[in-house]
């Protein structure tokens, strides 16, 4: 996913004259067009751009930059209203989500559903850290002083890599401007206001486009919730804890159900500690693996991280860990994204909005103190500071309007017991701070995002909201599906990934 007063926002769309952007004049940018034709890379979806202001502080001085957006229109011939769409991230491309609602029959009836590569990712202008990753320089389990200084040089390395490579387009991938362009993009698309489903970081997005535009809030639906009125450092710092719930909640027994197929044992214990032997052997000894690709224990690490947030990657990641503790794994590496035209842009756009938006507090002893603190707690992922850069920003100035709901319709929550990447208590806390929103708890669920994903109870409750404008008189909870059954046989899934890069 903050205690913040706002700096500025256009007097004509909110109706104060703030500092810091012009006035009364003429909206920047509305005086062009979208041209939409087949997309290239995805089949079945409309692509086209846009320009939108580099600095929306300096609206007109001549600066532009490109937004790539996609368009599945409504089916039932002239739409009645668009939904914007938002896979999280922050920094995730978003072009490709408008997919996922193809089966959705009642959306897509009569609402265009919009795809957006945010400023800074997908096609659209993008940010860069050089190709830079810090994060798996070294075993963050390893706190040794010589470990510790190198993990906390190569955070820094990464804030210089990710500053000085994006420059001054670094300086304004934050969520003020980006609110900025999804506003104009509005004005492009002829409506006076728009719908909304967005998940994990698309939450957050959400919340704060309300916010400062409510007047131009139709329906919003907030899925897999970020605590949204505190800082993305109290968010990331929530993982640790969040992820070692599901782990050890659903994952971990289920592979001990199942341990006639993947031999890990048949208690969830057991189960925990052949992951925790492989990873000792993995990181004492990395894995070669045909392809080239090393597998140590931060990469194993990973591969269950990643599949906390879907059960429906439950059976991929016990093969993997029980590949892993054999002989010869006989595996091959995942195969990684189609790359934009800087294959960074989605982590390069994360730090700057996560570290542009809200202030950070550590710096290396405090990381080092929270890292051993989280890490001896929660064990998988508690030791990984993902926002760890951050501390070594130069951040310029920038104050977000706070998100209260104040003159915001009704926006729809859901969310699941045991998200690991945005947990419920995080959820909670954004809802009763938000003020006309209702909450949909997806109980005995550990998905992050859930609507359109197979639930039909979420899915009736989210269409009969944002198609039908039926808001729910109360806070409502739908039940979660069952774990899969790996012995049975499945379509491969075609679920894009949500939330927060790794």
């Amino acid at each position: 996913m903050r205690g913040r007063t706002a700096a500025a926002v256009t007097a004509v769309l909110i109706g104060a004259a703030l500092p810091g952007y012009a006035q009364a004049e003429p909206e920047p940018g509305v005086d062009q067009t979208i041209t939409w034709s087949p997309c290239a890379e995805f089949e079945g979806l409309e692509c086209g751009t846009f320009q939108s202001p580099f600095d929306w502080r300096t609206p007109r001085d001549g600066r532009t930059i490109t937004i790539a957006v996609s368009r599945l229109k409504a089916r039932g011939g002239e739409a009645k209203g668009v939904v914007l769409t938002n896979p999280g991230g922050p920094g995730a491309p978003g072009r490709s989500l408008p997919l996922v609602y193809t089966g959705r029959a009642k959306l897509v009836e009569h609402l265009d559903v919009i795809g957006i590569d945010p400023r800074g990712t997908g096609a659209s202008t993008n940010a860069t850290c050089g190709g830079y990753g810090w994060m798996g320089i070294a075993d963050p389990r390893d706190r040794s002083r010589a470990n510790t200084e190198l993990l906390y040089d190569a955070a820094e390395l990464q804030a210089t890599a990710c500053q000085a490579r994006s420059g001054e387009l670094g300086k304004v991938i934050n969520t003020e401007q980006t609110v900025r362009d999804l506003d104009l993009l509005r004005r492009l698309l002829g409506r006076e206001k728009v719908n909304w489903i967005g998940y994990s970081g698309g939450t957050w997005m959400g919340a704060y486009y309300a916010t400062y535009f409510p007047d131009r809030v139709d329906k919003f639906v907030l899925d897999s919730n970020t605590d949204f009125t505190t800082t993305f450092q109290d968010i990331f710092d929530n993982f640790g804890y969040a992820f070692e719930r599901r782990f050890r909640t659903d994952f971990l027994p289920w592979v001990a159900r199942y341990d006639g197929l993947y031999h890990l044992g048949t208690t969830a214990e057991q189960v925990r500690q052949a992951y925790e032997t492989t990873r000792a052997e993995l990181a004492a000894d990395p894995v070669t693996l045909p392809d080239g690709t090393l597998v140590d224990g931060v990469l194993l690490d990973r591969v269950l991280v990643q599949a906390q947030y879907s059960k429906y990657s439950f059976p991929q990641a016990a093969e993997i860990l029980s590949a892993l503790g054999r002989p010869a794994p006989g595996l091959s590496a995942a195969s990684a994204a189609a790359p934009a035209r800087y294959p960074d842009a989605a982590a390069a756009t994360l730090y700057g909005i996560t570290c542009n938006d809200t202030r950070f507090r550590h710096n290396r002893a405090t990381l080092a103190a929270e890292a051993e603190r989280l890490g001896e707690k929660y064990p998988l992922f508690g030791y990984y500071q993902r926002l760890a850069p951050c501390a070594f920003w130069h951040r310029p100035p920038l104050e977000l309007k706070e998100p209260t709901g104040h003159g915001v319709p009704p926006v729809l929550m859901v969310q699941s017991e045991r998200d690991p990447a945005t947990p419920l208590e995080g959820a909670r806390k954004a809802h009763r701070a938000f003020a006309g929103s209702r909450l949909l708890t997806v109980t005995d669920e550990g998905d992050h995002g859930v609507y359109a994903f197979g639930n039909p109870c979420v899915d009736e409750v989210v269409e009969a909201f944002i198609v039908d404008g039926r808001v729910p008189p109360r806070d409502l909870t739908c039940p979660g599906m069952p774990l899969p059954d790996p012995t049975a046989p499945t379509a491969a899934s075609t679920r894009p990934v949500l939330g927060w890069p790794l």
